[in-house]
């Protein structure tokens, strides 16, 4: 090492001039490479208290003979493993179950080494292997901190035999690969031109500096993490918490959920078999990746771009009108808006969209088909500013734009150009063919928190010592005015409080004024979809979530609940005694799925 660095400061004199490349280069001359750090270490990635949740580590792995005999119940005496433990090591290390013509290697600790090294002379075909891997401290968060590409190569394979039309759709090496770059950090090089008294004349090429692998330092809060994770468990769905103040991801699940060192352990591959077939499809990120009707929750966007088309005003009433939409819910006159968002009418918002889109301006005259398309097409430019219909930007690999439906696409849909109204009326309560992915969700209602303007949702708060992506700090503006987004927060807090679509999930017991909206998204394929967003506290928000439980029934009964227990223990540090046993009902659920 001390010859190294004597070599680097010679090759650094700052007597010494760069060769101008457009110069010949005496030939007499050599050209050397000399490298100025020769190992890297991986930076770490660290949640947002500076707890470690990622690093690299040596790791000891045991390589077991491809294809010789071995007694495998005096290697487990040796390892100190009983008969049931060593079988199942090694099954779980069979990358294709009920085969064994593949190099098998177990994981050991450093007291399990020991014993190996001291009979190494009675098992001549094994090999020990010492490897720097990433390690995981923590069980939460696979969707986020993802894998390093050259450790899962394994995964790949077993992806592309298994499922081989999805194996690209389900790649998502999570931030790991997103920030590979600045984890890796790079070596540094000099290129001096040298004599043959080993005297340098300028360079060659130009030099580079090593930079060392840099820490990640995550928004995610890895307690708020794996708390959020216990209320999904085995459920298929998404649950999505951040900081309106700056998009700061404080939580983001995907469920079904698994540990994030499946991925690339050695021992695992008869997990991620079982993930890579099981019919509820855990290794889609499901909140950057699906996109789906996000159901009455998005009658906050229709009703504020409303507002601000002036369509409505925040007094406007509706009848409870059945016959044009059915409503799921018994309630009184919805007088206003904010009576329409507490009973989420879906009559009431039935003609809230129908007064944006039938509405005919005097310049039109008559013509209602041409007053539809630019109605429609004016309703999707207000509501593309929420950052719907294009991807947020966020550090997050393989995020999907969603979809919010044209005049063209009507066009071309309904075979027509004359489509009314009533054919399309379905983007009125959030159904059809309009698609949100679950980061859209939490960032809509970090929107109406904010009154009208967000930052990408990001995970990353700090790269190094540098903050995070210069795009993160980019305040991005709706086109929809302030005032409108407050007439909105009286009715999502009235869905909170005694009869509104979601009463039962109030935290007023502990002094928390949650503001929200429920959703049920319709599914012709099964059981209804649940949905809920909200945030808290509702006059000073400091967090907003979404949650997403396909096949799970009401908004109202199942998403609002995990989203408001997330909501009071990010708020309070605990939940309180009245929520406790609604707490162990979900979470002993989330087990059982």
């Amino acid at each position: 090492m001390l010859a190294l660095l004597l070599v680097v400061a010679a090759c650094s004199s700052p007597d010494q001039q760069t060769s101008d490349p457009a110069q010949t280069i005496d030939p007499s001359y050599s050209r050397r490479r000399v490298v100025v750090a020769d190992s890297l270490i991986r930076g770490r990635i660290l949640d947002r208290h500076d707890s470690v949740l990622v690093d690299s580590r040596v790791q000891y792995l045991l390589k077991l003979p491809r294809r010789a005999p071995l007694d495998t119940l005096a290697l487990g005496k040796v390892l100190g493993w009983d008969s049931v433990t060593i079988r199942r090591r090694i099954a779980d290390a069979l990358p294709y179950p009920g085969t064994r013509n593949y190099p098998v290697e177990l994981r050991l600790t450093a007291a399990e080494v020991r014993r190996v090294r001291q009979d190494s002379a009675v098992w001549p075909t094994l090999t020990l292997l010492r490897r720097h891997q990433r390690v995981y401290t923590t069980q939460a968060g696979a969707s986020v901190l993802g894998y390093r590409g050259a450790e899962a190569q394994a995964f790949y394979r077993q992806a592309q035999r298994y499922r081989r039309g999805r194996f690209y759709r389900l790649r998502n090496g999570g931030l790991e690969t997103y920030y590979n770059g600045l984890l890796t950090g790079h070596r540094g090089y000099l290129h001096p031109l040298v004599d043959s008294l080993g005297q340098q004349h300028g360079t060659w090429a130009q030099d580079t500096v090593f930079q060392q692998g840099q820490d990640l330092h995550l928004t995610i809060d890895v307690k708020l993490q794996t708390y959020a994770e216990k209320l999904l468990g085995g459920r298929r769905g998404y649950l999505v918490a951040l900081d309106p103040r700056t998009g700061e991801i404080l939580a983001y699940v995907s469920a079904p959920v698994y540990d994030p060192a499946t991925i690339t352990a050695p021992d695992q591959a008869g997990v991620r078999n079982e993930l890579l077939q099981h019919e509820s499809m855990p290794l889609l990120n499901r909140p950057a990746m699906l996109a789906n009707p996000p159901g009455s929750v998005f009658k906050l966007v229709n009703a504020a771009v409303a507002l601000q088309l002036e369509a409505i005003s925040p007094t406007t009433g509706f009848r409870c009108d059945q016959s044009l939409v059915r409503c799921v819910h018994h309630h009184p006159q919805a007088n206003s808006l904010t009576l329409g968002l507490k009973y989420s009418c879906n009559p009431y918002f039935y003609q809230v969209m129908q007064h944006l889109i039938d509405r005919v301006p005097d310049s039109l005259g008559l013509d209602t088909v041409a007053a539809r398309h630019a109605n429609l097409a004016l309703w999707r430019r207000y509501v593309r500013s929420f950052g719907l219909d294009s991807v947020l930007g966020t550090d997050v690999a393989r995020e999907a734009p969603g979809f919010l439906p044209t005049p063209a696409y009507y066009d071309k849909a309904r075979r027509t150009t004359r489509w009314t109204y009533r054919s399309i009326y379905s983007l009125s309560i959030g159904q059809g063919e309009i698609n949100l992915t679950g980061l859209q969700m939490a960032n809509m209602a970090a929107i109406v928190a904010n009154r009208g303007w967000y930052y990408p949702p990001h995970l990353v708060r700090s790269v190094g010592n540098s903050g995070p992506l210069p795009r993160f700090r980019e305040k991005h503006y709706t086109l929809i005015d302030s005032a409108n987004f407050a007439a909105l927060v009286p009715g999502m807090v009235a869905v909170l409080q005694r009869g509104g679509t979601a009463d039962a999930s109030s935290l007023a017991d502990v002094g928390i004024t949650v503001a929200g909206k429920t959703g049920t998204v319709q599914n012709d394929e099964g059981d209804d979809h649940a949905a809920f967003v909200g945030f808290a506290p509702a006059n000073n928000p400091t967090i907003a979530v979404a949650v997403y439980l396909e096949n799970a029934g009401f908004g109202a009964t199942a998403a609002a609940p995990c989203a408001v227990l997330v909501m009071e223990k990010y708020l309070r540090g605990s939940i309180a005694p009245k929520r406790k046993r609604w707490e162990r009902r979900i979470q002993q659920r989330a087990k059982s799925e």
